[in-house]
């Protein structure tokens, strides 16, 4: 007697086993993935950043350098000269008003690095070297600007024709003068400062590269 013909019992399909860093189907955004790559993120061109720190520097250098240019001829102490028929002297030698003229430029000058540098900065929060770059250099300019504006505004250089036309022992006041010419470089450096510190506190951040493992056991 024999066994009636019967076909093997069908084997499993072999499964390779599950790669938990494998790639998912649908190009790397599935669940559980580790790696993920982030994306680039868009910005103006070159073309645009340049022409952003262009216009900053020219508004930085015209009306940041005379709105500074004003408030020092306007707000800077006055020294006053005297005369004795042949010699021009300071009538308070002990007097502190030459230093109040270059601490006046100095403060009106880092008052206008911050705030240029936080307009700056709400304009245009992602930055770039050539917007620094503008911060940088209209700052200098727009403080050589409001230098030579202020003296310009003041009183007369020529303090001999001054003082023959005061007449002897009459006061009258010295041209404005920026002895300390370092506090040129107080506006650029005050912006640079700020737009780093804002830049650092609140600018954009860079999108995480690791996610959270979920799914995986």
């Amino acid at each position: 007697m024999t066994a009636p013909f019967s076909s093997p019992p069908p084997q499993p399909h072999h499964q390779p086993p599950t790669d938990p860093w494998a790639a998912p189907p649908n190009g790397g955004h599935g669940e559980g993935h580790l790696w993920h790559e982030p994306e680039e993120p868009s910005g103006p061109g070159l073309g645009r950043e340049l022409l952003e720190a262009a216009v900053v520097t020219v508004v930085m250098t015209l009306v940041g350098g005379v709105l500074v240019g004003v408030l020092w001829w306007w707000l800077a102490p006055h020294v006053p000269l005297v005369s004795d028929g042949s010699a021009v002297y300071f009538k308070d030698t002990e007097g502190e008003q030459a230093v109040g003229v270059d601490g006046t430029f100095t403060l009106l000058a880092l008052g206008m690095g911050a705030v240029s540098a936080l307009l700056v900065f709400l304009l245009r929060r992602r930055g770039g070297v050539p917007l620094v770059a503008a911060l940088a250099v209209g700052g200098l300019l727009g403080a050589v600007v409001a230098w030579r504006l202020g003296v310009w505004l003041g009183p007369g250089t020529d303090v001999v024709a001054r003082a023959k036309e005061a007449g002897r022992g009459v006061t009258f006041s010295a041209p404005l003068k920026l002895a300390a010419k370092g506090a040129l470089l107080a506006w650029p450096l005050a912006g640079l400062l700020v737009h780093l510190v804002l830049t650092g506190l609140f600018g954009p951040r860079d999108p995480e590269r690791f996610e959270e493992y979920e799914g995986a056991k």
